[in-house]
């Protein structure tokens, strides 16, 4: 087993950004040229989806073409637009007999807290997004939709922390390789499973940005949730938050054996995470199946699993500091503070 450094070394994805950095808000297409096999799984109780049913093992279309991660919110929805724009105009789609239509699932997160609220992605973005797309690996942190993502928000925005988008991916051995790529935007804390401590998350209010590192500078969501003044937050809390990710693998499977794997990577996501699929998350992960291989379900799901929480850790290392909230990239603690 080796690590590989992103998703797209995965054969036959590919990823493109795009972003309004002064909205600081943006989406990624993630790009399946000759289609895959597709499924997905939401665990979050607040999620922003587009074309989730069609992935259902029991409907009929199996092969998507793109996945569109995107921040806005439910406008965000409309980059989807460009994205098939894009593909039909390349003449990849699903074929009707009369035109071929693009299948392009989408997810969405709520970053319209940062930055500029009225300047959403749109059908524009989308389209240059998926023109983007190419096997080079793609830039980490605060880019495509994780432009405006952040962490750590039972206060709300501003003890939150900033994070972005990560990706990473594992080579299983006989040539599969297993990816993943996630935009972290979660209710919660980032925690390093290897230490159990906090890399970003919740700070606490008598720490501002330059304090990064020092002891006691996150409030820990998870314990303060049980305080007096967290109880009270959480009925105040807006459901404003998620994970939405892609992971992929060069193998062949059906609808039902690739959502099982979209379901197995949600463990991935719960070892990094505390507390994960709340009811103010919206968590959403989406596997591709882009043939090639055979492999062992159960070993794709728990590698899967492992390249999710990979990507989740490297989207908060790579996230700069913006809008007032502090990124780890900007003070070299990739380990977090003690």
């Amino acid at each position: 087993m080796s690590s590989q450094s992103s998703i797209t070394d995965v054969p036959g994805i590919e990823v493109g950004h795009a972003q309004d950095e002064e909205a600081l808000t943006g989406c990624t297409v993630v790009l399946c040229r000759k289609g895959a096999v597709a499924g997905v799984d939401v665990r979050g109780g607040a999620p922003g989806t587009r074309e989730t049913d069609l992935l259902n093992p029991i409907n009929l279309v199996e092969k998507v073409h793109a996945v569109l991660l995107t921040g806005g919110s439910a406008f965000g929805l409309e980059a989807a637009t460009g994205v098939m724009r894009y593909l039909e105009e390349q003449g990849i789609g699903f074929e009707t007999g009369v035109a071929k239509v693009p299948i392009v699932p989408a997810a969405v997160l709520f970053d319209l807290n940062l930055g500029r609220a009225d300047r959403r992605p749109d059908a524009q973005m989308g389209y240059r997004a998926a023109a983007s797309a190419s096997k080079t690996p793609p830039q980490q942190g605060n880019v495509g939709a994780g432009t405006g993502a952040s962490v750590g928000k039972l206060f709300g925005i501003k003890q939150a922390m900033k994070s972005g988008i990560g990706a990473a991916a594992i080579e299983i051995g006989g040539g599969v390789i297993v990816g993943a790529l996630m935009v972290v935007n979660p209710f919660g804390d980032i925690v390093d499973p290897e230490t159990n401590r906090i890399l970003a998350g919740l700070r606490s209010a008598d720490f501002g940005p330059i304090h990064l590192g020092q002891p006691g500078y996150f409030a820990d969501t998870l314990a303060t949730m049980r305080s007096l003044l967290g109880r009270t937050a959480l009925s105040f809390a807006t459901r404003t938050n998620t994970i939405i990710g892609v992971v992929a693998a060069n193998v062949e499977m059906t609808k039902a054996e690739i959502t099982k794997v979209a379901q197995m990577a949600h463990d991935g996501l719960a070892r990094v995470v505390r507390p994960a699929h709340t009811m103010l998350d919206g968590d959403t992960i989406f596997a591709l199946a882009t043939g090639g291989k055979r492999a062992d379900l159960t070993t794709v799901g728990a590698y899967a699993a492992e390249a999710t929480a990979q990507a989740i850790l490297q989207a908060v290392r790579h996230a700069a500091s913006a809008a007032g909230l502090p990124g780890l990239l900007d003070y070299g603690l990739s380990s977090g503070p003690a």
